[in-house]
C-alpha cells in the first residue's frame, strides 16, 4: 500500500485486490438516467472482476441500502447517474451506514448536480461561464430573450446527460422548452448559446486528464449523441496549443475545488471565438460506457479501462471513518 498526494489531498494506492474487501457496484436506480447507469455499472463490474476484485452488482431500486451492511459489503463503487445517485442523497445514506464510497462526498455531489450553484461558485472562483437567467415561468420569457438573445439553451438545474435540455432558436419554442425542463426540476436555467467548440476535461485523483474536443453533427451534444450515436467525433489531442489546454485543465480543477468535488469526475466547457473556456457543467459520476469521455481521456494518458475503474475504487479510502 502507498499513498499519493495531489492538490493537497492524499489518495491511497492499492496493489492487492484483497485490500478492497467486498465491493458493491451501485447501478440502476430510479432517475431518468437509469439506462446509462446500468451500462456504466455493468462495465465497471466487469473491469473490477477482471482485476481480481470481489465485486457484485447492487440496484438500490430493488434492494434497501441497509442490505449492503447485512451482505458484508465493505465499500461501494457508485455508478448511479442523476438525482438520487449523483446529488448527495446516496452519499449521505452511505455515510450514515458507515460504508466508504467512490468519488465526491455529500456536499460536492449536491453542488455538482446543481448547475445553478455550480455556475455561481465557478464565477466566484474566476472561471468564466455563459451568461444565464433563471426561468420561473412565462413572465420571465421577455426578459430572458432581451438579455440573452437567441439561440439559448434551456435546461433543468439538476439533471445530467443533457436530459430535459433544449436548444431554443425562436421565441415560439421557449414555452415548450421551459415545460420540458420544468417537468424534471422546478429550477430551470436559460443560458446563452455560445457558438464554438465543445471540450471536456476528466479529473482523476486530483489530476486533470487530457482534454477532449467533441464534434457532433447534431444541434448539440445531446443524450443520443453522448451514449449511442456513432457520428460523434472525439479529438485527442484536442487541437489546442499546450498553453490553452493547460489553462482549460486548470479551470477544470478550480471548478472542481470550488464545488467541493473530489476523487474523480468531468468538467465540460465551450470555447467561443474569443478563446476563453467557459464552464457548462461538472459531472461527479460521469458515464463509464463505450461512448464515455473519461475512459477515452484516461486511455490517452496510458490508463486502460480496468485500471481506471481500479483507481476510482481507490478514492473510496478517502471516505473511511478514522
Amino acid at each position: 500500500m502507498s499513498r499519493l498526494r495531489t492538490s493537497g489531498v492524499e489518495f491511497r494506492r492499492v496493489t492487492d485486490a484483497q485490500e478492497f474487501g467486498q465491493v458493491a457496484v451501485l447501478m440502476g436506480g430510479l432517475s431518468a438516467e437509469r439506462e446509462i447507469s446500468l451500462l456504466t455499472g455493468a462495465a465497471v463490474l466487469q473491469a473490477l472482476k477482471a482485476r481480481g476484485v470481489s465485486a457484485v452488482s447492487f440496484d438500490p431500486s430493488e434492494k434497501r441500502l441497509t442490505d449492503l451492511v447485512a451482505a458484508g459489503i465493505e465499500r461501494v463503487w457508485i455508478a448511479l447517474h442523476g438525482p438520487g445517485g449523483e446529488d448527495g442523497a446516496v452519499q449521505g445514506a452511505l455515510e450514515w451506514l458507515g460504508v466508504p464510497y467512490t468519488g465526491s462526498g455529500v456536499l460536492g455531489s449536491a453542488l455538482g448536480m446543481d448547475k445553478l450553484r455550480t455556475k455561481r461558485l465557478a464565477q466566484a472562483a474566476g472561471v468564466a461561464t455563459p451568461a444565464w437567467t433563471l426561468l420561473t415561468g412565462a413572465a420571465d420569457f421577455p426578459r430572458t430573450l432581451e438579455e440573452l438573445g437567441l439561440p439559448i439553451a434551456v435546461k433543468p438545474a439538476s439533471q445530467g446527460s443533457s436530459v430535459g435540455m433544449s436548444r431554443v432558436e425562436t421565441a415560439a419554442e421557449l414555452p415548450t422548452a421551459w415545460r420540458t425542463a420544468a417537468a424534471l426540476d422546478p429550477v430551470v436555467i436559460a443560458e446563452r448559446w455560445i457558438i464554438g467548440r465543445e471540450f471536456t476535461v476528466g479529473i482523476l485523483q486530483g489530476q486533470a486528464l487530457p482534454a477532449i474536443r467533441i464534434e457532433t453533427p447534431r444541434s448539440f451534444y445531446d443524450y443520443q449523441a453522448k451514449y449511442f450515436a456513432d457520428d460523434t467525433r472525439y479529438l485527442i489531442p484536442c487541437g489546442l496549443p499546450a498553453a490553452g489546454e493547460a489553462a482549460m485543465q486548470a479551470a477544470a480543477l478550480t471548478t472542481f475545488a470550488a464545488t467541493g468535488a473530489s476523487g474523480w469526475g468531468r468538467v465540460d466547457f465551450v470555447m467561443g471565438t474569443e478563446g476563453t473556456p467557459m464552464l457548462l457543467e461538472i459531472n461527479t459520476v460521469p458515464g463509464m460506457t463505450s461512448h464515455s469521455l473519461v475512459p477515452m481521456a484516461a486511455a490517452a494518458a496510458g490508463i486502460d479501462f480496468n485500471e481506471l475503474a481500479w483507481r476510482i475504487l481507490e478514492t473510496s479510502f478517502a471516505r473511511e471513518r478514522t
